[in-house]
């Protein structure tokens, strides 16, 4: 096992060093004039040349790459061009944003997925049905589509909750949970769409395997059996979704943050691309990467824990 994560750990680390330098590459590659944004439509030819030099934009590509990695190494992403903080401060506060929304969207996620999906798996019939097509529904809603109906209903209209804003957990408590709930939910929606499908196939597969008939012949109660055995089993492939969904929802983040005004990661990394603010844009690919490979690196842990069979030695 433990040479197992070694592989992923450094597999990890190939993706991050690919992504970065594709990420830094299609940067050069957009056409944006960072030093004519930052001069101002109005400065002269003389001053944004002067800004480029600065920059140091007028340097080949291969040097600009080899300097930011050379400091990316050691964690230094250097400032924004256009905001003069430190990346990396910068995004200490930004990332814990887009975070709380996507952590919680997913926790939503595998706690409703798990219980619809069970429950349309073993009572079958018109519950069954009524999951399917509830699933295929909020698969079918996109995620901004829903955050502007909920925005809509239970914020302006009913004003149960804020419609846009955020507090930091360290601030309040109860104003943390009000500000991210509505961007969690509206995330979580279609994750938990997919997720629930398969759950109800997993749970359907392992009930109809003949170890779960033999449980049941020794007089194990059904509720033992389920949630013993047969969830353990049929967990693996929901955790694979799981980590898929979770990706699609830091993406999903991008417009969600736009719509309820979170400040968070997706909300910079759009303003930071249209501006062309190339360590910015570095420094949140880098944090983003990171983040989803730690992720899928647990995940294959919870998939050895849970399927003895599938563990590497």
């Amino acid at each position: 096992m433990l040479t197992f994560l070694v592989r992923r750990v450094l597999a990890g680390l190939v993706l991050l060093y690919v992504l970065a330098t594709a990420a830094f590459a299609m940067m050069s590659l957009t056409g944006t004039d960072a030093a004519r944004n930052i001069a101002g439509t109005m400065a002269t030819q003389d001053q944004v040349t002067a800004k480029t030099h600065e920059l140091g934009l007028d340097r080949s590509w291969l040097s600009q790459y080899g300097d930011w990695l050379s400091h990316a190494v050691r964690g230094d992403f250097g400032t924004s061009w256009f905001s003069g903080d430190s990346v990396a401060s910068s995004l200490q506060v930004k990332v814990p944003v887009s975070l709380s929304i996507v952590v919680t969207g997913l926790l939503l996620a595998t706690v409703l997925s798990v219980v619809l999906g069970v429950a349309a798996a073993v009572r079958r019939g018109w519950l069954d049905r009524l999951v399917q097509l509830t699933a295929i529904a909020g698969y079918a809603v996109p995620s901004f589509l829903m955050a502007l109906m909920l925005s809509a209903t239970l914020a302006v209209e009913l004003n149960w909750l804020p419609a846009t804003g955020y507090v930091p957990l360290t601030t309040s408590a109860d104003g943390w949970i009000r500000s991210i709930t509505l961007p969690a939910i509206s995330l979580a929606i279609g994750a938990i769409a997919a997720t629930a499908q398969q759950v109800r196939g997993s749970v359907i597969d392992v009930l109809r395997q003949d170890f779960v008939r033999t449980l049941r012949s020794r007089g194990l109660s059904e509720r033992r059996v389920l949630f013993r055995h047969v969830l353990r089993n049929a967990a693996p492939p929901a955790l694979t979704v799981l980590s898929l969904q979770f990706i699609a929802l830091v993406g999903g983040a991008v417009v969600i943050e736009k719509v309820f005004g979170l400040p968070g990661v997706g909300s910079a990394a759009v303003e930071a691309t249209v501006n062309g603010d190339t360590p910015l844009v570095m420094g949140i690919v880098v944090y983003l990467v990171f983040i989803v490979v730690a992720v899928n690196l647990l995940v294959d842990v919870a998939y050895g824990w849970l399927n003895p069979k599938v563990r590497v030695r």
